[in-house]
């Protein structure tokens, strides 16, 4: 159920919560804290303030946008995805939609149909600087991972 890279992640602070295979949920999640998600979420993830970290496993699927700093997709999603802090595309995950980031690892095998957006280089668009200097930011911006 879990990879070797996925069990090594560290979750934060307070409860976990846990959405197991045989449920779905219809609507938007706001959660602290840790959310795991094995069934089928219908709607946008979104944290509240202070730390949080959400993990969707192989039989996970969320079909709407993901709003959290620490985020690992191992399962389906059908949305933008926005990770303030650092985001894992494990082996299995699949994106469909574009993926904002300021920390990236993809393991081989993970999909993104979208765009890989870097925030640092948003961010630094929107405050005049040169498009130039956002691409040099977003070419050194992923970590690479050995297998």
């Amino acid at each position: 159920m879990f990879s070797k890279k996925t069990s090594e992640a560290t979750p934060t602070k307070g409860a976990t919560t846990l959405i197991s295979k045989s449920t779905e949920i219809q609507g938007d999640l706001v959660f602290s804290g840790n959310l795991m998600i094995e069934g089928k979420v219908n709607g946008n993830i979104i944290a509240s303030d202070g730390p949080a970290h959400v993990q969707l496993l192989d039989s996970g699927e969320v079909t709407g946008e993901i709003r959290v700093p620490t985020i690992i997709i191992n399962g389906r999603v059908r949305g933008d995805v926005y990770s303030s802090e650092h985001i894992e595309l494990a082996e299995r995950a699949v994106v469909d939609g574009n993926v904002h980031y300021s920390l990236i690892e993809m393991i081989k095998g993970a999909q993104v149909n979208g765009n890989l957006v870097f925030a640092k280089a948003q961010q630094a668009k929107s405050n005049g600087k040169s498009s130039e200097k956002a691409a040099d930011l977003k070419s050194n911006s992923v970590t690479p991972i050995k297998a």
